[in-house]
């Protein structure tokens, strides 16, 4: 992310839980906003980010939500289908971004093993898309109010592990992740998480 802003002329200034919002964003133009992987309450933690930058003069924000948030059976995919309500709410200008399953997810190195269906159709989004994506609506004018979707490539786990040349199999999941994975993983098995790439690639211009 820091790498695609600072293609384009801007200055990064990366933040963690521990830091204090207010004062680290003070003079930003606009403020990215990614909550840790799992949070038990992200509506919550948004909504603290957005009063602080609110504070501080910043009323530009982007938010990293996950493709198809609205999702019943994936419960922290609803988290941030109320995140996004929050942050719509916010008064603020915004933009939300909906990326697919993360390419680098997937180890293609050797044999792939995964818990889901390796013939389910994915929306898969690479890392280094994402961040162009998300560096191009925060420094470009005419993205507030949108939401958009992100893929970088339609396919299924078999395909990519073809493609590398390297076996896929579905693998029972891994015991004590909680059940959270448990269902994003039984909801994969069942549907994939299919994702367009048009919306992607006009952003990106290619």
């Amino acid at each position: 992310m820091a790498e695609a802003l600072h293609a384009r002329g801007a200055t990064a200034v990366p933040l963690g839980r521990a830091d204090r919002v207010r004062e680290a964003v003070a003079g930003c133009d606009a403020a990215y906003v990614i909550a840790p992987n799992m949070h038990p309450d992200e509506p919550a933690l948004v909504a603290g980010v957005l009063d602080e930058l609110r504070v501080a003069g910043v009323d530009r924000v982007v938010y990293h939500s996950v493709a198809s948030p609205y999702a019943l059976d994936m419960p922290h995919h609803l988290g941030k289908a109320r995140s996004e309500d929050v942050v719509r709410r916010s008064g603020l200008r915004w933009t939300i971004l909906q990326p697919g399953a993360y390419l680098q997810n997937l180890d293609l190195t050797g044999p792939v093993r995964v818990p889901y269906d390796v013939e389910a159709v994915f929306g898969f989004a690479d890392l280094a898309d994402v961040a162009a994506a998300a560096a191009t609506v925060l420094t470009v004018p005419g993205h507030e109010g949108a939401t958009y979707e992100l893929a970088s490539r339609v396919a299924t786990v078999a395909e990519l592990a073809a493609e590398a040349g390297v076996p896929a199999e579905q693998v029972p999941g891994p015991s004590g992740l909680g059940a959270w994975f448990d269902a994003m993983f039984a909801y994969y098995d069942r549907h994939g998480l299919p994702v367009g790439t048009r919306t992607l690639d006009a952003l990106l211009q290619r």
